[in-house]
């Protein structure tokens, strides 16, 4: 479709050269997109956002809003999503599922134990270094880590696919009771992913940051309190969630907090359970049929698992239906009717646990249900009619559904991640998320009679909102020690039966050394030790860590002998601050502002007691008061970096050799894959040429375009590929597909060519037509900008005048030769005239009108001068003067003033005339630095 452009008035015109430029010069905005990932236990749903577009779901390849987070290896190929659950079916010791419940978990978790239990066909072996699980299949074994990359990279891909962009940064939504080491292994899998996780997110904090972004209008300074309930595939959660107004101490807005408030949850309650109990029934029923052992065969189990996870969700809407699967077993085909009322006899101790998360919850909020104000569904079990009977019963209320029960977290953990990356605005939500298992210092302390004992203090206690800094300071060990950090209190929290699914309760052991050395190196009678202050941080992911530990002294100097150095430092308030007592932990940050003001508060106290000291001496004493104020002692901080090693106790962590083998790995995997679609994709083009190349040659519209030669070779070359294609070129590589498209594209692509030049060509002599009727419509209206046509107007000379008209004739010549002569050849012969010809006779008459154009835009009036008044002796004369001079400056001004007022009327009235077109050009400019995008 030929384009047309504006010049600035008069006319319609068609520039195909415009057209050309804009395509070659305009290029996609550099913007830096991000994505969030919900990966669940069964699907995984992917949010993501760009600048200028709104958050929104990626779609997979089938076009669908979420991914099965299943991943496949057969002979060398490597499949995600729905095809990996297709080949499952047929082996399923090669389709690994359910990847999440593994994560962080060494072999003798009882979660590992109870995934084998469930899927017994996969060959499940220890690591020797690590103790993970690691899965084996024939040479090939896999980690979780390793396997979860690798559908985080499909997650990026999706992502990729659906902004245009490429992206390094992500939000992921993780369940809420991941300890340290099923967190630490996610950022691992994500770093494998080549992915930056800017925040591991709790589903319920995401569903509850999601619900609320949406409803900003309805909270005040009075906290509204939620619950909501999430039945996913392979758990149960119940949260309490408050939102409210609360102003910010820093910035003194009024912003909305959502805050967790209370959690309970079930690890083991979920629609893969009741899938499960579904499986293995109908497998009892067909045994009781058939008189075979369907446990025993892997293929006929993964068939039975399909088939149940779909008569589960059908009987959420009916009240009975039947499962029927095609030769489950030694070409058996099995038929059975299951009525809903068995399937929740078949759950019926399952159901039994579906209150008590809540009731955990509101117990560690120390909220009651009477004062929440509605109980939030989300999560897709949630929808079984006898799990929200139950709830209905427990609650007395009707349970809220006005969240997506599947993509809920998803979207609100996308809005975090636009909020925590650069290159967007969005609106302030504050969030605070809430600690589920405490943590606790564990140290040895040596008493007066010479035994020791341990002392156990809790850095972050059960319910304490986080991100947030603590430090604890130790003030008796003189030498080298060690410390280590544990979950505490687990039986208060979680109960008994939870604990080992933990797996180890010890964190890490933290070993200082060079104590001693720093003490002896500052000791001095006027120097105190403050004891060495541990700094530990509990960031937004929930990951614990040591930021640093530091010996803190205070030198007690005069002012005379202070240096300039100790006067600075003096004056730096302390980073954090903590007493004395070794057995407390102490000083809570949470924010650095916060902290900054408080050290800044206490300076300043500081400041205006030694001045009131100094003011009261001075006038008490005189001289001697001067005297001693001089004298007054200061107190300088001091704080030296004590050396610390950390060891992590939960698991190993996947680095060194191990993590390179891991990468390299993915890499390898990565290429083949790579090498398989482009194979594939160079297979489809050479086998799509073919046809269309046959195809057009037996249209009229195509083959009067080629040559009786031509079309021979063509259908000869299509031919040979064709018999190539279905004979020893099944197998060829896609560097062999690419060579013989390149041969028939060079066979082909001349007849394409000349149609392509035949079709083109009246849309762009049209254009042609209309811009030298443009151009003469111009010319005409020019004739009268210049100083014969009017002296006042002198915009243009005579020769630009003339020049145009030369370039309009020769235009108009050349149209009339060009297109005789072309009309005289045949369709197959050379083309003469080319629409790359008609484009440059058409860039070269817009330029020189728009080199008129924009001269009428820069051009002024000269203005005249105003001749002095003259003295007139008689007074007649001067009243002349006085009437006549009046009329003289009026017609001056307006000489001056309308040639300027038609300047702007006749570009105004030009461009209305002339610019009737379809591209109304505009000012473009590349986004700056500090430009964002407002969600």
């Amino acid at each position: 479709m030929m384009k047309q452009q504006n010049w600035f008035g008069g006319g319609s015109s068609a520039l195909l050269l415009s057209a050309v430029m804009l395509a070659t010069f305009l290029s996609p905005s550099h913007g830096a997109a991000v994505m969030s990932v919900d990966l669940g236990s069964e699907w995984m749903k992917i949010g993501v956002v760009s600048p200028g577009v709104p958050m929104e779901i990626a779609l997979n390849k089938e076009s669908k809003r979420k991914t099965p987070t299943a991943i496949a290896f057969r002979n060398g190929d490597r499949l995600i999503g729905e095809d990996a659950q297709t080949l499952g079916v047929r082996f399923p010791a090669n389709n690994y599922g359910y990847l999440v419940d593994l994560l962080g978990k060494t072999i003798d978790n009882p979660m590992v134990e109870l995934y084998r239990k469930r899927f017994p066909y996969y060959d499940i072996i220890e690591d020797p270094t690590r103790k993970t699980v690691v899965f084996k299949n024939g040479d090939e074994q896999y980690t979780i880590e390793e396997l979860v990359a690798q559908l985080l990279q499909v997650a990026k891909g999706y992502a990729e696919d659906s902004t245009g962009q490429t992206i390094t940064e992500c939000v992921v939504v993780v369940p809420g009771f991941f300890g340290q080491a099923e967190r630490q292994a996610l950022i691992t899998a994500a770093k494998l992913a080549n992915l930056k996780v800017l925040q591991l997110i709790n589903d319920y904090t995401a569903v509850g940051l999601n619900y609320g972004i949406f409803r900003r209008k309805e909270f005040n300074e009075t906290a509204q309190y939620f619950v909501f309930y999430d039945m996913g595939a392979s758990k149960t959660t119940a949260s309490v969630i408050s939102y409210q107004l609360v102003k910010d101490k820093a910035t003194k807005e009024i912003l909305p907090v959502v805050q967790v408030l209370g959690v309970g949850y079930d690890r083991t309650l979920g629609g893969l359970e009741m899938q499960v109990r579904l499986r293995d029934y109908l497998g009892r029923e067909f045994n009781k049929m058939s008189k075979s052992d369907v446990f025993s065969n892997p293929r006929a189990m993964a068939k039975l698992f399909k088939e149940a996870g779909r008569l589960k969700n059908v009987l959420s809407a009916n009240s009975e239906h039947y499962a029927q699967i095609e030769g489950l077993l030694d070409e058996q085909d099995f038929r059975l009717l299951v009525t809903r009322d068995q399937f929740e006899e078949l759950c019926k101790d399952l159901f039994a646990r579906i209150t008590a998360p809540i009731d955990k919850a509101l117990s560690q909020a120390g909220l009651s249900l009477d004062i929440v104000n509605q109980v939030v569904l989300f999560g897709g079990n949630t929808r079984v009619p006898k799990v929200q009977d139950i709830l209905k019963a427990h609650i007395k209320q009707e349970l809220a559904k006005n969240v997506n029960a599947d993509e809920a977290a998803c979207m609100g953990a996308v809005y975090r991640a636009a909020d925590l990356a650069t290159g967007f605005k969005v609106k302030k939500f504050v969030v605070k998320d809430a600690v589920l298992f405490p943590i606790q210092v564990v140290f040895a302390r040596e008493g007066e009679s010479g035994s020791t004992r341990f002392v156990r203090r809790t850095l972050f206690g059960a319910m304490n909102s986080y991100p947030q800094k603590k430090v604890i300071t130790f003030n008796k060990h003189t030498d080298d020690f060690e410390f280590a950090v544990d979950y505490a209190e687990l039986d208060l929290v979680v109960g008994k039966d939870e604990i080992a699914n933990l797996g180890s309760l010890n964190l890490t052991k933290v070993s200082l050394t060079e104590v001693a050395k720093k003490l002896n190196a500052n000791k001095a009678d006027n120097v105190e030790s403050k004891g060495i202050k541990a700094h530990f941080i509990l960031d937004d992911s929930g990951l614990f860590s040591l930021a640093n530990v530091e010996l803190v002294l205070e030198k007690t100097v005069k002012e005379d002998d202070e240096s300039t150095l100790q006067k600075l430092g003096n004056t730096i308030s302390k980073l954090f601050s903590g007493d004395s007592d070794e057995e407390k932990s102490t000083s809570t940050e949470e924010t650095p502002k916060e902290e900054e003001q408080e050290e800044e508060k206490k300076s300043g106290d500081d400041k205006s007691a030694n001045a009131t000291n100094a003011e009261n001496a001075t006038v008490s004493g005189g001289n001697d008061g001067a005297k001693n104020k001089t004298e007054k002692p200061k107190i300088v901080t001091i704080k030296e970096p004590i050396p610390s090693n950390v060891e992590v106790l939960y698991i190993s962590p996947l680095e060194g050799s191990q993590y390179d083998a891991s990468v390299n790995k993915i890499k390898s995997l990565n290429e083949v894959e790579q090498s398989k679609k482009r194979r594939e994709t160079a297979l489809n083009a050479l086998e799509s040429f073919v046809i269309d190349a046959q195809v057009k040659l037996d249209e009229e519209e195509y083959s009067s375009c080629a040559t009786s030669e031509e079309a021979d070779s063509i259908r000869k070359h299509c031919s040979e590929i064709s018999e190539w294609l279905y004979e020893d070129g099944s197998d060829a590589d896609a560097d062999t597909y690419e060579k013989k498209l390149d041969e028939l594209r060079t066979v082909a692509n001349e007849v394409y060519a000349r149609h392509w030049e035949h079709k083109e060509r009246p849309e762009a002599l049209s254009a042609l037509k209309k811009m030298i009727e443009g151009a003469d419509g111009f010319l005409d209206k020019a004739r009268n900008f210049t100083k014969e046509g009017n002296p006042e107007k002198d915009v243009f000379t005579q020769v630009e005048i003339d020049t145009l008209e030369r370039v309009i004739k020769e235009t108009i010549e050349w149209e009339k030769v060009e297109t005789s002569e072309q009309k005289k050849l045949a369709r197959n012969k050379p083309v003469r005239l080319t629409v790359k010809d008609i484009t440059d006779k058409m860039a070269l008459l817009d330029r020189e009108v728009k080199y008129l154009v924009n001269k009428l835009k820069l051009w002024r009036p000269k203005v005249k001068p105003t001749p002095p008044p003259k003295v007139e002796k008689n007074s007649s004369k001067q009243e002349e003067q006085q009437t006549d001079e009046p009329v003289v400056e009026d017609e001056e001004q307006v000489i001056e003033e309308t040639p300027k007022q038609s300047n702007e009327e006749a570009a105004s009235s030009e461009e209305q005339q002339y610019d009737n077109q379809d591209i109304n050009p505009s000012k473009t400019e590349e986004p700056s630095d500090d430009q964002h995008t407002e969600l």
